[in-house]
């Protein structure tokens, strides 16, 4: 018997690579991908990536998505009431955990535990406490490709946003960079690797800045 679960999905290889290791293990049916869309942009939020590409991404991996609508610059209680909404949805068709791809931020596991067990859910963290540069070699190892769509701009220069998630990437990051970005320094979209039927096609389009912070690629259908 599948323990049914829900995904937290932003389209990213942390989140790939949680869903690669859960499906792995033979013991989950992932029922949704969970996604945070900025509806002013029409972009997942903090990745920046268009909505379009995410239902390919979801639909070469063959799970449902569910897409949680919040304005920009939404407050946090905004933010946790569209989700659990959605969460209450899916808990009472039988789901009873999210997944997360997260590795070591203490304080953001504590509160997605808490808001969880709210509404009598738990988290799993599958990458939990791995070796990122570990981590990041493994993502690599098994085949997926991946590009980078924001920066920060207090960690890279804006030279790194649009590049490849690869060795050569990996190489050139500054000290203290971590190597799966997972103090927030940089954010990716997956478009190829063992979870997809097929690789998602795209152009890069113009790189910008905003918050006169973040740098961000755009990514666009190829025409």
């Amino acid at each position: 018997m599948f323990e049914k679960v829900l995904l937290s999905w932003g389209g990213g290889k942390d989140c790939a690579l949680a869903l690669y290791e859960i499906s792995k293990s033979g013991q989950y049916e992932v029922s949704a991908l969970l996604t945070t869309v900025t509806e002013d942009y029409d972009r997942i939020s903090m990745h920046g990536v268009r909505r379009t590409l995410l239902e390919k991404q979801a639909a070469s991996v063959g799970i449902p998505l569910e897409k949680v609508f919040i304005p920009a610059n939404a407050a946090n209680e905004e933010y946790e009431n569209g989700i659990r909404l959605v969460l209450n949805k899916h808990r009472s068709l039988g789901v009873s955990s999210v997944v997360f791809g997260d590795i070591f931020l203490e304080d953001l596991r504590k509160y997605r535990e808490e808001n969880l067990a709210r509404i009598g859910m738990r988290g799993l963290f599958p990458l939990w406490k791995r070796d990122t540069g570990d981590l990041a070699h493994r993502f690599i190892d098994l085949g997926f490709r991946a590009i980078i769509t924001c920066v920060d701009t207090h960690a890279l220069g804006k030279e790194f946003v649009g590049r490849e998630y690869n060795l050569d990437f990996l190489g050139e990051l500054p000290p203290g960079v971590d190597l799966c970005g997972e103090n927030g320094e940089f954010h990716s979209f997956v478009y190829d690797g063992p979870i997809f039927r097929n690789r998602i096609l795209f152009r890069k389009g113009e790189s910008l800045l905003r918050d006169n912070r973040f740098y961000f690629q755009d990514l666009v259908e190829p025409e």
